[in-house]
């Protein structure tokens, strides 16, 4: 599934053709278009240039002279850049075209998809639910967002409204990092746990985002967490499943105590 680390490439892949002018829009299936229609899609961005995109958590923003285009990728969504002519995927729902290549915006499931704001005040008001995003929040942040927080810290995690960015595999691994039972009351942290998890978030941030994914690497939680038999990386002991606000979670009960 697409989080912050994702996102943040596919604003690169687009971040390299800022300035580049849209030639063409092809809806390829309306299904994944949200509060837009295809003609108006098309009539919006024909001729315009893309300006330096912007990611907000898992949205990511793409002025266009004017119009500004918002992206979702759900859990399956992807944007990629291809040579005109390039055979195209079965999941490829919408495809900019653009001088000398296309953007594709490819999503199996369709959960997400494709906005259009009119301008960058409506983009703020599409986006004003979203809490600040992971890589921007201080430590002091943090505290606040989850200080007297109702409910378990997965929970807070994942809620975009509480902060953003964070999906699955990052909270389970950032908790895990930061030798945290993710079942815990967010608001019952400490002072010393909340500057761990932090810690454990920068880090886990950093190196994902270099990567452009949550890498499934041997030392990590990743590297484990889907195979039915895994092993904490640390220590060694099995480890702990349970459905939270119905995702998998995955902890170590050694590593972790509640």
């Amino acid at each position: 599934m697409p989080e912050l680390p994702d996102v943040e490439g596919f604003r690169r892949v687009l971040a390299e053709h800022a300035g580049d002018r849209i030639r063409s829009v092809e809806v390829r299936d309306a299904g994944v278009l949200r509060g837009v229609s295809e003609g108006r899609l098309g009539r919006a961005l024909r001729g315009h240039r893309f300006e330096e995109p912007c990611r907000r958590g898992k949205w990511l923003i793409a002025p266009a002279e004017g119009p500004v285009l918002i992206l979702h990728f759900g859990m399956t969504g992807s944007l990629s850049w291809h040579p005109s002519g390039e055979a195209e995927h079965r999941h490829d729902r919408v495809v900019w075209r653009l001088g000398g290549g296309e953007l594709r915006f490819r999503d199996m499931r369709k959960l997400q998809g494709v906005r259009l704001a009119r301008d960058e005040r409506d983009a703020e008001r599409l986006l004003a639910g979203l809490g600040p995003d992971a890589l921007d929040l201080s430590r002091a942040g943090l505290a606040a967002r989850l200080g007297g927080r109702r409910g378990r810290l997965k929970s807070a995690l994942t809620d975009q409204s509480v902060i953003a960015g964070l999906g699955n595999l990052l909270a389970d691994e950032i908790c895990w990092r930061a030798r945290i039972d993710p079942l815990r009351q967010a608001r019952d942290l400490d002072e010393d746990e909340t500057g761990a998890l932090y810690r454990a978030m920068r880090r886990v941030l950093r190196e994902s985002v270099g990567a452009e994914r949550v890498p499934p690497r041997r030392t990590w939680l990743t590297g484990a967490r889907d195979d039915p038999e895994g092993r904490c990386p640390r220590c060694g002991t099995p480890l702990s499943r349970r459905s939270v606000s119905g995702r998998t979670t995955v902890w170590c009960g050694h590593c972790q105590p509640g």
